[in-house]
């Protein structure tokens, strides 16, 4: 951990261990752990047809995080970096020479377990105007803002690990037609913590006065806040009001 001497512009920085609580506090009270759509997820109460919903539109976010990545990664000046951010995007893309799948195509199988057609999911037939709205916005987060505010948005990775958990424990307990889909998960599981830990130090290293570390923890904000309407646009569709708009999926049967 980097040692910074203390003197004017440095003297009100939040310590190694504040900026991480702060960071977690951003978790505990934005993460879409805590959303409706994602409680219903848990206790059982969606449908099949609900659960295709989800798997077909949160496809699009999922495919755009190796783009997002890939722009992080074409503006980090330093080499180490680099090679610590392409990891992700193999992650995701996959890489034959390991036999690596990556998570796209993890989700694809999630898809196809939930009864949606791989070919039509990976065309985006059915996305939500609403989803691609979110989506894209967190494109232009990394592309518009600093390099510190892009790699801070991913810092939603600190919250991940315990989600996924229960996720994975909560879709096999509930949805057991789902069990030949989690891989997705189960890579996530190591994942996303270390993801978590090298942009975190990176954040610590780089915001290097109180108002780049305000930036920092706005930038996980305003992730969550992209994830948060990615549901409330499946909850409004799917759930409560039901009113899904011209052009998108429908629930069969209704």
């Amino acid at each position: 951990m980097a040692v910074r001497p203390v003197d004017a512009t440095t003297s009100d920085l939040l310590s190694f261990d504040e900026l991480r609580a702060q960071l977690r506090a951003v978790g505990e009270e934005r993460y879409h752990h805590q959303h409706p759509f994602h409680l219903m997820m848990h206790e059982g109460r969606l449908s099949r047809g609900q659960l295709q919903a989800w798997a077909l539109n949160r496809y699009y976010y999922q495919s755009i995080i190796p783009i997002k990545d890939a722009i992080i990664l074409s503006r980090g000046p330093d080499p180490v970096f680099r090679r610590a951010w392409r990891k992700r995007v193999v992650d995701h893309d996959g890489d034959a020479t390991t036999n690596n799948d990556g998570g796209i195509r993890r989700w694809l199988k999630l898809a196809e377990a939930t009864g949606l057609k791989a070919d039509d999911v990976r065309a985006g037939t059915g996305i939500l105007p609403a989803t691609r709205f979110a989506v894209n916005e967190y494109l232009n987060l990394v592309r518009s803002r600093s390099l510190l505010e892009a790699v801070a948005s991913s810092l939603t990775e600190l919250f991940s690990r315990d989600l996924i958990s229960l996720r994975m424990e909560k879709l096999g307990q509930h949805y057991p037609w789902l069990a030949g889909g989690l891989g997705y998960f189960e890579a996530r599981l190591t994942e996303a913590p270390e993801d978590a830990k090298f942009a975190f130090n990176y954040v610590w290293e780089n915001a290097r006065t109180r108002a780049e570390q305000e930036l920092a923890i706005q930038a996980l904000r305003d992730k969550c806040d992209i994830l948060w309407a990615q549901l409330d646009a499946l909850y409004f569709a799917y759930v409560q009001p039901g009113w899904p708009p011209p052009g998108s999926f429908r629930i069969e049967g209704s």
